[in-house]
């Protein structure tokens, strides 16, 4: 047993520690959120199943659906010095939520990337399973390394064709602090390098490794998760180098369509996350979406729920002319972007806190680790050196 008390240190937005009891909670918060409807025994494949929307997706096919299958994420142990990561935390939980719920979901702490992964999973799979109905693609990694030419690859946050200026969020001492950030321009190699790394490469991997060993079960389907933003963020987003690395998502879910295997991507709206929060502006730009819409912006749970209905037919598929699933038109409504547009041209150093919701960002940020959550004794010493599943 290894108890401690765990205090929020760390710079910016990244924090060195994370608290397991918050991180727990969050989970149950998570799954409160979800109507269940009754079991149907699919089996899915979460691949980025720790965070964020593969976290959202994950939870919210179990409680809704009780799916069963396999999670995969790539997460840091504790150590003598530091907690685990707090998607260590929050798998730990789901693991449990998973049990409690009587399903057979298991999870896997490895690389994603790896061929040697994908023969491990797939050959649980194959033992356990006969096969899957669905496969969520959830991946968003600074570096890969590909198995099949040991080459890594590195993503790259830049603009493509000419250098980007844009507001941005920052903290001192917990106060908001409103910067402007210069984003440089990404070279040939960077872009290809970014496309490599959160491109549609490994998600075509997945499908074929399934289909090949008859892993695809009638009916199959599956989604990679993206995003497309708003013009206030598109320089550095869309239109950036992370952008090229959608597009190429968007097009090989197209490739895999052509190959007969019914393969979309997935719009989701701007949520705080601990890629979205590394990315300059994105930061800004949601405390003033969360400040325009209130409760009216869509948790990732309430959107997972609505992708869940929607794979498993309970709904009808919301596609847009390039057959992308839209979860993200509350956000993109001509009139939320003109009030969103409207405060970010208008702040200011001297308004930021009034004009933006920095305060529920700067805790959503620190619930990413466990931090700020309601119900949860920071004082208490907490065990720290939790099994994964």
């Amino acid at each position: 047993m290894t108890e401690r008390v765990i205090k929020p240190l760390g710079r910016g937005f990244l924090f060195l520690d994370s608290h397991p009891a918050g991180c727990a909670r969050i989970v149950r918060d998570l799954a409160g959120q979800v109507e269940r409807r009754a079991p149907e025994r699919r089996t899915a494949l979460v691949i980025g199943s720790s965070s964020g929307y593969g976290l959202a997706t994950t939870i919210a096919g179990l409680a809704r659906y009780g799916i069963d299958g396999i999670g995969v994420s790539f997460e840091k142990a504790p150590t003598a010095r530091r907690t685990a990561t707090a998607g260590w935390y929050r798998t730990a939980e789901t693991a449990v939520l998973a049990a409690e719920f009587g399903r057979d979901f298991r999870f896997f702490n490895a690389d994603a990337f790896a061929d040697t992964t994908k023969d491990e999973v797939l050959g649980l799979i194959a033992e356990r399973f006969g096969g899957v109905d669905h496969l969520i693609y959830s991946v968003a990694a600074p570096r890969r390394v590909d198995p099949r030419t040991e080459e890594t690859f590195q993503s790259a946050i830049k603009a493509i064709g000419a250098p980007h200026t844009t507001k941005s969020l920052a903290y001192e001492d917990g106060q908001p602090v409103l910067q402007e950030v210069g984003i440089e321009v990404a070279t040939d190699d960077e872009i290809a390098q970014t496309v490599k790394v959160m491109g549609g490469e490994d998600w075509a991997r997945w499908v074929s490794a399934l289909d090949e060993r008859g892993l695809l079960k009638p009916g199959f389907n599956t989604v990679a998760l993206t995003y497309i933003g708003s013009e206030l963020t598109g320089p550095i987003y869309r239109q950036g180098s992370i952008g090229a690395a959608k597009a190429d998502l968007e097009q090989t879910a197209v490739t895999l369509a052509k190959d007969g295997v019914k393969a979309m991507t997935s719009v989701n709206g701007a949520a705080v996350t601990q890629a979205s929060s590394a990315i300059p502006g994105i930061g800004l730009y949601v405390s003033l979406l969360h400040k325009v819409l209130g409760d009216g912006l869509r948790t990732p749970v309430q959107q997972s729920v609505a992708l869940w209905d929607q794979l498993t037919g309970e709904t009808p598929l919301d596609l847009d002319d390039e057959g992308r699933i839209r979860l993200d038109r509350w956000e993109l409504s001509d009139d939320v972007q003109a009030a969103v547009r409207a405060q970010w041209e208008s702040a200011t150093q001297d308004n930021i806190a009034d004009v933006a919701d920095t305060a529920w960002f700067l805790a959503e940020v620190r619930r990413l680790y466990g931090f700020d959550v309601p119900g949860v004794d920071y004082e208490a010493p907490t065990e720290v050196d939790v099994t994964w599943p």
